[in-house]
């Protein structure tokens, strides 16, 4: 099994890079959190996880050890392929991801592609203490301040305000301050609304 590949970037895309190391270029998948952090580097050391099918072999790459432990947790969870994890990990930051799994928001995992009810929930009760164990802290969305995001977010609907654009102003206040408020949620939301 390979922990890492570290090389020159030969090529960037959104969901592949491909690092020539040793006269090989091995194509690799990516989150979009590790796009982001590939971005503009030259050399690079990747965190792999290897999928050896019997069609085909496949690695997928992180650059944090956190992000693939979350990755392997997510396809030991009977539905979710190495695929569909990666397309979890690409919607949301590791440490958002694991506030939501241990505050059981269900409604956060489904708004991924290919996720339904069965399945969020199958995730949530597989790996609501397993992730406690990543050594992730959540980052302004787990406990209080997703509860008072998911009372904000339901009063500002309730006032008529579209669901996705209440979701998104309320999730930019709370990366900025994770302490606020139900009231001051609102309060801020409906001046940027």
């Amino acid at each position: 099994m390979l922990e890492f590949v570290e090389g020159t970037v030969e090529s960037l895309t959104p969901t592949s890079v491909v690092l020539a190391n040793g006269g090989l270029g091995y194509l690799i998948q990516v989150s979009a959190a590790t796009f982001g952090a590939l971005q503009g580097r030259e050399r690079v050391r990747l965190f792999v996880h290897q999928v050896i099918r019997e069609d085909a072999q496949e690695l997928y790459g992180f650059a944090t050890v956190e992000e693939r432990a979350l990755f392997r947790l997510l396809i030991s969870v009977s539905g979710v392929g190495p695929s569909t994890g990666r397309m979890i990990l690409s919607a949301y930051e590791t440490a958002e991801l694991v506030g939501y799994i241990e505050a059981g928001d269900e409604g956060a995992l489904k708004r991924v592609k290919g996720i339904g009810l069965k399945t969020a929930q199958r995730v949530i009760v597989d790996l609501r203490e397993k992730v406690a164990n990543l050594g992730v802290e959540p980052t302004g969305i787990g406990g209080q301040s997703n509860k008072a995001k998911a009372e904000a977010l339901s009063a500002l609907v309730t006032l008529g305000f579209p669901r996705a654009a209440s979701e998104k102003t309320l999730s930019q206040l709370l990366a900025k301050d994770g302490a606020l408020t139900v009231e001051q949620l609102i309060r801020l939301a409906l001046k940027q609304l």
